[in-house]
């Protein structure tokens, strides 16, 4: 994924939007507003926490204009908690958990930008504030991977 990701992020001229999503209030759903809060962005890096309600932001998200939309979100990969990887948009229907009133496909639908997904495998998606321990831990190694590489393209 890093070096998927560093492509895709390092090209010179691209401005690139994080977009967090998922329910806080139900454990691992929380994962992608999570990694996205704690990106260190600035420049041509921005980023926007949408929680549960991407689609109440798609005219926002045009209107920012960013060359490159990357959305961080919990997905059912069907494999270990804590499991991540890159997804490409068209690909998102395959694996499907959404707490969301669209599917993100859907949601890219509408967008005019390119557009790829973060995903985590979640473990517990009940009632709760916190993230199961594998899901933070991909969680945090996925925030300093993308913390590194963007640090790495501004320098």
């Amino acid at each position: 994924m890093k070096n998927e990701l560093t492509s895709i992020i390092s090209r010179k001229e691209s401005e690139v939007l994080f977009v967090g999503v998922g329910n806080v209030l139900r454990s691992d759903d929380g994962a992608g507003v999570y990694i996205v809060s704690k990106i260190e962005t600035g420049g041509r890096f921005a980023k926007l926490l949408v929680e549960a309600s991407i689609e109440n932001y798609i005219s926002k998200i045009n209107k920012l204009d960013p060359d490159v939309l990357i959305i961080a979100d919990c997905i059912d990969f069907n494999r270990k908690p804590g499991f991540s990887g890159l997804v490409p948009i068209k690909q998102i229907e395959e694996f499907n958990i959404s707490s969301h009133n669209i599917s993100l496909r859907r949601v890219a639908d509408h967008l005019k930008m390119e557009v790829h997904v973060i995903g985590v495998q979640p473990a517990d998606l009940r009632v709760g504030e916190n993230l199961t321990p594998p899901v933070r831990e991909s969680s945090d190694a996925i925030i300093t991977m993308l913390n590194d590489i963007i640090k790495s393209t501004t320098e």
